[in-house]
């Protein structure tokens, strides 16, 4: 379980980025932080790794603050996927994926088989592993940052807009690839966002964040398209303007909340 206490972060220029957040992200769940540009979403998220250290507040991960651990440590125990992938292009992929463990001190035989095994695990044929990241296309070299992110088989995964560089078509896939791991895997994954339909499609609980990290409304899929918090959530995800016309399925005994394409927007609670 991660936990954000009274969180605050002014940057050196005076930027409030995040004023007085706190939250609960239960274990084992997707909760997607969404919201435009200069909402705090990604501050939010790289707090969880100390790549950014808050001003003011706590962040506890299973109620142990994580500023009383070694940032080093912390990091290396925590996956960390981000836009671009952030690949060697001078290593191999096999090299870039087995990269932490490494540095974490596995010898490099059992690296590369945990390796092999992980690029498996994400879709990834083993004759990839000995290609550059510059010899894959877009989409391969995001499974090979999520491979790498999942090699030392983390209890949370950070991911920060992880799809957004990549097609429209190419992105599906990555989407879809990330329900599925979700359901073999059981993470606690923390993803970034601005878009308001990856986030329903990935996310077990939605953080819509406004200005300063201040929380519009958090909740279900569901529950946000049900009872939308006001006026900001309504036209933040299209409910204003009647781009979404939702309507209620039952499938094998599940209440299903679909739009007006057919996709599934998320799941009513009993």
């Amino acid at each position: 379980m991660i936990e954000y206490r009274s969180i605050s972060k002014t940057f050196a220029d005076g930027t409030e980025a995040v004023s007085d957040f706190s939250l609960v992200l239960p274990s084992q769940t997707t909760t997607v932080f969404v919201g435009s540009s200069g909402c705090g979403k990604t501050t939010l998220l790289r707090m969880v790794n100390r790549m950014v250290e808050p001003s003011a507040g706590q962040v506890l991960i299973d109620d142990v603050d994580i500023a009383t651990r070694n940032r080093v440590q912390l990091r290396r125990s925590i996956g960390y996927v981000m836009q671009h992938a952030g690949l060697l292009p001078h290593r191999k992929v096999i090299d870039n994926v087995g990269a932490v463990l490494r540095l974490n001190g596995v010898d490099k035989k059992e690296a590369r088989e945990r390796s092999y095994a992980v690029l498996e695990t994400v879709g990834l044929d083993a004759s990839v592993a000995t290609k550059y990241p510059t010899q894959l296309s877009g989409g391969q070299q995001q499974r090979v940052g999520v491979a790498r992110g999942l090699v030392t088989d983390p209890n949370i995964l950070l991911m920060d807009e992880p799809f957004g560089a990549v097609d429209p078509i190419v992105r599906d896939e990555l989407q879809q690839e990330l329900l599925r791991l979700q359901r073999e895997l059981d993470k606690t994954i923390v993803f970034v966002t601005h878009d308001i339909d990856e986030a329903f499609l990935l996310g077990d609980q939605v953080v819509i964040l406004k200005t300063g990290g201040h929380i519009a409304q958090v909740g279900s899929p569901a529950e946000i398209l049900a009872e939308p918090a006001n006026d900001f959530v309504r036209s933040f995800v299209g409910l204003d303007k009647g781009h979404r016309k939702l309507h209620v399925e039952d499938r094998d005994g599940t209440s299903i909340v679909v739009d007006e394409t057919g996709k599934v927007t998320g799941v009513l609670n009993p």
